[in-house]
């Protein structure tokens, strides 16, 4: 499951850090039989579906998880002029303008993008990314909580800010979290420019509680999930995914028959996530046979329960217990990039003197 947080824009060169994993060739994108993905923590794959690409193409694949999604996005602009590897996975919707415009990639029409819907190709006329799959940043609700108190869920934004839900809500930092950034631009589109600030207000009236990142908002704030009741948690909403619910059912010791938490569907924001080809990348040839791969149906079908996302490629299969639990919005909030471009770092300097202080 998605845990992607912002890092601040003033880190240092000196405190990056990546882990690696995958394979143990320490030769890197150097070697031209090695491609080198770098990407968030949250990058899985299963191992025979690596192994089927590995054989196929004669390449290796090294991989380099570099932090949330915002961490790994910064860190790689500011190692673009000599970068970690080939390959870039995980940047999103929400912070695509800020890649971009710091050239971090390079074009590549990948093999297969005719198999991509329009709505998904956010960079189609310069191909400098390639949309991989797709999620819904949404509310999640304790079922149980709100059983037991005989309270409805709340469906809608403007129900988050109601006083039966008053001191329920748990959401992430919006200047240090992507999920908490996708959740601000939702009630944007909601409320319109002028219109976002007065419902923030009501929900800190109503006693919304802000932590830094989607782990400790959903792992232990939030009493619906299997960590957050270990640790104690006492909040029955939190902004999560449309996807976290299957991950509950699926990922439980005892499998429920039905999921324990369940999705305010009226506050949902699409996101869609990218890979790109480094600019400066050692391995161009290995990186858009690697891109062509994320494009194919095998790790298209693969991609559902190992990270909890949707599939871009028309006709790739979603598991049953994904569609059943957490099934994607019908109808999400959606905004243009060079909106959120515009917008983004006025909104989140507002945003944080609204809510934090």
């Amino acid at each position: 499951m998605h845990t992607k947080t912002l890092v601040a824009a003033a880190v240092g060169l000196g405190l990056l850090t990546l882990s690696a994993c995958g394979s143990t060739d320490t030769k890197g994108s150097a070697d031209s039989k090695t491609v080198t993905l770098v990407s968030h923590d949250s990058w899985a794959v299963s191992k025979n579906v690596l192994k089927d690409f590995e054989k196929q193409s004669g390449y290796k694949v090294r991989v380099l998880k570099g932090g949330d999604a915002g961490q790994a996005v910064n860190k790689a602009i500011l190692t673009k002029d000599n970068p970690q590897g080939d390959v870039f996975f995980g940047v999103d919707n929400t912070l695509l303008s800020r890649a971009l415009d710091n050239g971090l990639f390079q074009p590549y029409e990948a093999k297969g993008l005719d198999t991509v819907g329009a709505a998904h190709q956010l960079d189609q006329d310069k191909h400098r990314v390639t949309p991989i799959d797709y999620g819904d940043i949404c509310v999640n609700y304790d079922k149980a909580y709100f059983s037991e108190h005989k309270l409805t869920p709340p469906q809608t934004f403007a129900d988050l800010a109601k006083p039966a839900y008053k001191n329920l809500l748990v959401t992430e930092n919006a200047a240090t979290s992507s999920p908490g950034l996708g959740f601000l631009l939702g009630s944007a589109a909601q409320y319109g420019d002028n219109g976002w600030q007065g419902y923030w207000k009501k929900l800190k009236a109503n006693g919304v509680k802000v932590v830094d990142g989607w782990e400790q908002a959903y792992y232990q704030e939030f009493s619906g999930s299997s960590e957050g009741k270990k640790a104690g948690g006492d909040r029955p909403l939190v902004v999560s995914y449309a996807s976290s619910p299957p991950a509950e059912v699926i990922y439980a010791k005892k499998r429920p028959s039905t999921a324990p938490t369940g999705v305010a569907t009226g506050t949902c924001f699409r996101q869609i996530e990218f890979a790109g080809l480094l600019s400066n990348a050692k391995n161009t040839k290995g990186g858009k046979a690697f891109i062509d791969f994320l494009l194919s149906k095998e790790f298209q079908q693969d991609m559902p329960l190992n990270m909890f996302v949707y599939p871009v490629v028309q006709g790739a299969a979603v598991p049953a217990d994904f569609t059943k639990y957490g099934p994607a919005a019908k109808d999400p909030e959606t905004m243009a990039p060079a909106k959120i471009a515009a917008n983004r770092d006025q909104w989140v300097k507002s945003w944080t003197s609204l809510v934090l202080k």
